[in-house]
This record gives C-alpha cells, sequence and structure tokens, in this order.
C-alpha cells in the first residue's frame, strides 16, 4: 500500500466520528469552566462548518437521486451500483480530516483574528477587502495549483495507479463522488483550499462570512461538478460567452472522468484552455444535453408499479439517503427527528403528486424502472381513497403503454382484489391496451411452493381463499397434500373445492380454528398471526408467509420464512436500492414475475385469478432466465 493512500481510521467505521468529540468536549469546558472563549469559539464553528458541509452533500445527493425531476438532464445515463456506493460509504472523511487541520491550526497557531476574552467574536461579520483578497488568492495560488498538480497526477502511472485512480473507480460521478479520495488526495485539497482563507486572515481582512461562505461554497461547486445533471442551460453561456472560462459544468467535468486526459481544472476553465487540455466537445455536448430535455427519452421495456408502506419506510427512498436505501429496511432511530416533516411531505404528495419514477436498473440491455404511488398503505384502506388509487394506477398503466412499456407489473396493493380485482378493472376497462398489466402473483405462488419440501403431506393455510391462498391449495393437492385450508366461510371452501378435480378435492379440508393445526409443522401464513394464534404451532414449526407485513418472529422453537422473493440475475447492472425489506439484489416474487413475462415476450395479460396450470411454466422461466429463490430459514 502506497504512504498516504490510506485514512487512519479506516478500520474503525462509524467510530471514526468520536474525532469530532474533543472539539465539542472544548467548547462545553470553556464555556463552562473558562473566561477565555476564543478556542470555545472556534471550536464551535469548525462543527458547525463541518455539519453543513455534509448537509450540503447530502442536499445535492437528494437533487440527484430525485430521478422524477432530473432525469431528462442526466449526463451518465448509468445507475449507481451497490459496488460504488459501498466504494464512497466514507466520503466524508474528508470533512474530518480538515476538522482535525482546522482543530490543530486553533490550537497551535496565534490567533489569526483579533478576539476579545470575554466577548466570543469580535471580528467582522463581512469585509470587502477580505473578498478581494480571498477571490484574488484562489485565482492565483488554488487555481493554477490544483490543476498543475492534477494533470501530473494524471500523467505520472505511479501516481495515479495508487492514489487517483481510487476517485476516478466511481463510474458514475455523483456528490458523493466529489470529495471521495486518499488521504494524500484530500491533503492537498485542504491546502487549496485552506490558503485563500488563511491568507486573508493572517492580512488582517478576515471575516465570519468569508471563512463560512468560502468553506461552502468550494463543497458546493466540486458536489456540482460531480452531480451527472446539467443544471446550467446552454443560453447563458452563448448570453454571456465568458462565462464559459469563468465557471465548469457538470458536463464539462463528466468529459474528464470519461477520458481522463483532458478537463483537469479545479472551477475555472481558463486553466484547461491555457494548458491546452481543454476537452473541445466540452460546450457542444453541454448544449445538446440540454437541447434533448425536451426530447423523448429511451423508453423502459419493463415498469414495476410499487407503493409506500409508513412514513418511516418512505425516508428509505434513494433520494432521501442513498446509502440508507442500499440497505434492507429497517427501523433508523436518528430518522426519527424528520418523520414530522416527512409526514407532511406524503400529505402533499397525497394531494398532488402523481406515480414517479423511483429508481432503475438495467437487464440484458432492458430498461427496467420502479415507479411509485404517491400512496403508504393505510391509504388502501381507507373507503373513500379507492377510487383515488386506481385513478392514479390507471394513469401510470395509460401513460405506461402510451410510452411504448411492453409489461407493467404491479405490487402488492395495487393489485388488491377489492380494489381492482388483481388488475382486471383495468384491462376490461381498457381492451386495446398493448403493455401488460401483470399481478405477478403467479411467480409467487410458484416460490412459495418450490420452498415447501416435497416430502410434505399435510400444511395449514391460512388466508386460504385469497388468490395465493386458492392458487396454494388447488396446486398442493393436487400433489396429494392434505390442506388444512383456514376459512369461516364454508360458500368459499366449496367453491375452491369443486375447482380440483374429484379424485383430490377429499384433499382439501375446511377448518374454522388455530387449534386445528396443533400437530402440523409446516404452516402457510396468508393472514397476519398475533403471538396467541402462532402458540398453536407445534415446535419445529416452519412458517411460509404471503402476508405483508410480516408476521412477528415470537417463536423461538419455530423456524420462519421471508417474504416470496427472488434475487436477480448475475448479470444486472445499476442496482443500488434494497427493495423494502429486501437484501442487496433480491426483488419481491411479483416484481421478477414481471421480469420474466418481458423478458418471455408473453402477450397475454396476468390479472385476477391465478391460473394453475401456469405455476410450473412461470417457475421454469424464472429458472431460464438466471433468477433463483430466496429460501432463507432464521430462528
Amino acid at each position: 500500500m502506497a504512504t498516504l493512500s490510506a485514512w487512519p481510521w479506516g478500520n474503525y467505521g462509524n467510530l471514526k466520528y468520536l474525532l469530532y468529540g474533543p472539539l465539542a468536549a472544548q467548547v462545553v469546558y470553556s464555556l463552562a469552566y473558562q473566561e477565555d472563549y476564543s478556542r470555545a469559539f472556534w471550536c464551535l464553528n469548525i462543527l458547525i462548518i463541518c455539519g453543513l458541509k455534509g448537509l450540503l452533500h447530502v442536499l445535492w445527493s437528494v437533487y440527484n437521486n430525485m430521478l422524477f425531476l432530473t432525469r431528462t438532464l442526466r449526463i451518465n445515463p448509468k445507475g449507481v451500483d451497490f459496488k460504488q456506493i459501498d466504494h464512497e460509504w466514507h466520503w466524508d472523511n474528508y470533512i474530518l480530516l480538515q476538522a482535525i487541520i482546522g482543530s490543530m491550526i486553533c490550537y497551535m497557531s496565534p490567533p489569526l483574528m483579533v478576539i476579545n476574552r470575554t466577548i466570543p467574536l469580535d471580528i467582522p461579520l463581512w469585509s470587502t477587502k477580505g473578498f478581494i483578497v480571498l477571490i484574488v488568492l484562489h485565482v492565483t495560488f488554488s487555481e493554477p495549483l490544483y490543476y498543475f498538480l492534477h494533470r501530473c497526477i494524471h500523467r505520472n502511472n505511479y501516481l495515479f495507479t495508487h492514489y487517483h485512480s481510487f476517485h476516478h473507480s466511481s463510474t458514475v460521478p455523483n456528490p458523493m463522488t466529489a470529495n471521495n479520495a486518499t488521504l494524500l488526495e484530500s491533503l492537498i485539497l485542504c491546502v487549496v483550499a485552506g490558503v485563500p482563507l488563511i491568507g486573508s486572515c493572517l492580512l488582517g481582512v478576515g471575516s465570519i462570512s468569508l471563512i463560512y461562505g468560502y468553506a461552502i461554497m468550494f463543497d458546493f461547486l466540486r458536489c456540482l461538478g460531480h452531480c451527472n445533471v446539467e443544471i446550467f442551460s446552454h443560453k447563458l453561456f452563448e448570453t454571456l460567452p465568458v462565462l464559459r472560462y469563468l465557471i465548469y459544468t457538470p458536463t464539462y467535468h463528466s468529459l474528464h472522468h470519461e477520458g481522463m486526459d483532458t478537463n483537469f481544472c479545479l472551477f475555472m476553465p481558463i486553466f484547461d484552455v491555457l494548458g491546452n487540455t481543454l476537452n473541445p466537445n466540452s460546450w457542444e455536448l453541454q448544449k445538446k444535453i440540454r437541447l434533448a430535455a425536451g426530447e423523448p427519452k429511451r423508453v423502459p421495456e419493463f415498469v414495476f408499479l410499487a407503493h409506500g408502506v409508513d412514513v418511516m419506510s418512505a425516508m428509505h427512498a434513494p433520494f432521501v439517503f442513498k446509502s440508507f436505501a442500499s440497505m434492507a429496511y429497517t427501523t433508523r432511530l436518528f430518522l426519527l427527528p424528520m418523520w414530522p416533516f416527512t409526514f407532511m411531505v406524503t400529505l402533499g404528495m397525497w394531494v398532488w403528486s402523481k406515480a414517479f419514477l423511483y429508481t432503475f436498473y438495467t437487464l440484458r440491455n432492458h430498461l427496467c424502472q420502479t415507479w411509485a404511488v404517491p400512496r403508504l398503505g393505510f391509504h388502501y384502506f381507507l373507503p373513500f381513497t379507492k377510487q383515488g388509487i386506481n385513478n392514479l394506477i390507471e394513469d401510470a398503466i395509460l401513460r405506461a403503454d402510451k410510452l411504448g412499456v411492453q409489461v407493467i407489473s404491479l405490487a402488492a396493493l395495487n393489485k388488491n382484489e377489492a380494489l381492482n380485482g388483481g388488475g382486471t378493472l383495468f384491462v376490461n376497462k381498457h381492451p386495446d391496451l398493448r403493455v401488460r398489466v401483470v399481478h405477478g402473483n403467479t411467480l409467487t405462488a410458484a416460490v412459495i411452493l418450490n420452498e415447501i419440501s416435497k416430502d410434505v403431506k399435510e400444511v395449514f393455510l391460512t388466508g386460504a381463499t385469497s388468490k395465493l391462498g386458492r392458487a396454494i391449495a388447488l396446486y398442493l393437492c393436487r400433489r396429494g397434500v392434505r390442506v388444512l385450508m383456514l376459512t369461516l366461510s364454508t360458500e368459499r371452501f366449496q367453491k375452491i373445492q369443486k375447482e380440483t378435480p374429484v379424485e383430490f378435492q377429499n384433499y382439501l379440508v375446511q377448518v374454522t380454528k388455530y387449534n386445528a393445526a396443533q400437530h402440523c409443522k409446516t404452516w402457510i401464513v396468508g393472514k397476519w398471526l398475533t403471538p396467541r394464534e402462532q402458540s398453536w404451532a407445534p415446535a419445529g414449526t416452519h412458517f411460509h408467509q404471503f402476508v405483508v407485513p410480516p408476521i412477528l418472529k415470537f417463536r423461538r422453537n419455530c423456524t420462519y420464512g421471508d417474504l416470496a422473493a427472488m434475487t436477480l440475475p448475475k448479470d444486472v447492472q445499476g442496482v443500488g436500492t434494497c427493495e423494502y425489506t429486501m437484501e442487496r439484489g433480491v426483488v419481491h416474487a411479483c416484481h421478477a414475475g414481471g421480469l420474466v413475462h418481458m423478458m418471455e415476450g408473453w402477450e397475454h395479460h396476468e390479472v385476477g385469478a391465478i391460473d394453475v396450470d401456469r405455476i410450473d411454466i412461470v417457475w421454469e422461466a424464472a429458472m431460464r432466465h438466471g433468477l433463483s429463490s430466496v429460501s432463507s430459514l432464521s430462528d
């Protein structure tokens, strides 16, 4: 490993944030026991600036990942995958390094500004001279120094391979890429960013606004160059051509990441002009991207129409915290303060929003997108919201049909029988749909059925008369498995029983109480079970389930299966978001069912009741296309 290529706290994970502790302790100690507040003042400001820098990166990331706003202006069309997210996980090392250097200056150097011992702040809020001096130092020192060192690193094989390649290994630039670098490069960047500030203060023209403004603006422009969204209008540069040499654009810097032999400047392209390293396509490409914003974009072959679950899980969206969204959803305590704001946002979306682009990936050159209906789980159970939700789903289907999407798959509650008959409502209302509407439950049933051991002779089924329950019961009885169907409706039970051949009808048994399954060790759960209801299961029982949300793992002497899900094929690209509680690269079976429908090129709609005869056909097709079942048992 090359010298200064690794971070000294690289093995400490999140414990690195304890390094901010001495700064906070100094603030508290000085305010409590010392008359001289100068060090406390500077330590407090260092902490505030670091916090603002971190918030700035997060806000840029939020904007960058709002695909419903930025999709038409994206420069690199690829998605950020899990590998890149992990690579950039500690993007804030640079901010921590600045805090350490700032505290060292605070402790080791004489005061750079006059601070009264009893009045914490005795420096100007604004200084025009300081602003002029800072601009001069930035243009005459920071810009040329960065340009020279950056170009040298690229042209020196050892320096690039052992240091700068770490930054360039992020294939799709985004705000978190901006300061994701090795220790040596970050030290250089601290010098580049620090000299104008320290120089202004040493000359006696420093100010609070100067320190805050430059520190924040420096990172703002770094994030801007890496945001992968062309935010500047080409008309701005046509009206004021001189700006082309004074400020770079996301497109300008993307060309550097693409070719790595041009566009080396920090923020001002004039230095690339002077160094003869300006990419000649910089401004034409920027104009082309802006002009193409209103033109039709690539049409996805497949759309998965999802919906929210609850307010907390709404913060699992990739445009909130990309790193959080790259892990399976669990409740995070640090997000609780954001709950009121998120709730207000969901209310606003309830009133004004429609289905929007949530995330995307590519599978064998097929563009696959997830659209989200702006509704949470509880909305689907309010009687007065039924028509509104159906209108949103219908609008999404018609939009997909107009675009030329091949298959749209409905998630969970979007295909609720009581809501729209598993999608039947839309197919009957629009018989000429070119897009194929798919509920995906055929593959969901196949996943559950293939998890059940071949030597099982009896199962207990709750949610027995639901769409999935019916299909599971009919399939298992044909296999000679005795199915204890929990239902109070004799009429529904008999209707399902009559669907099966006469010789298998006796394998379907109606039961009305949970104690009927006290000797059955295979439970298939399609309806929420309370701990008391689970207690009827004998020790060693395995709970298969297709109920959302999953049941609580109450029994320690039993095992619990996950929701029906499948792992995407290994050649999938650009997957960087976990689907609710699913692990990385895993999607709900109904999502996978839509994918299989698209890749097989099937022309029929898959709505309404599940065709039991197609369960094995769909399963075999899924296996053929490289999908695999997720069948994990946990104590």
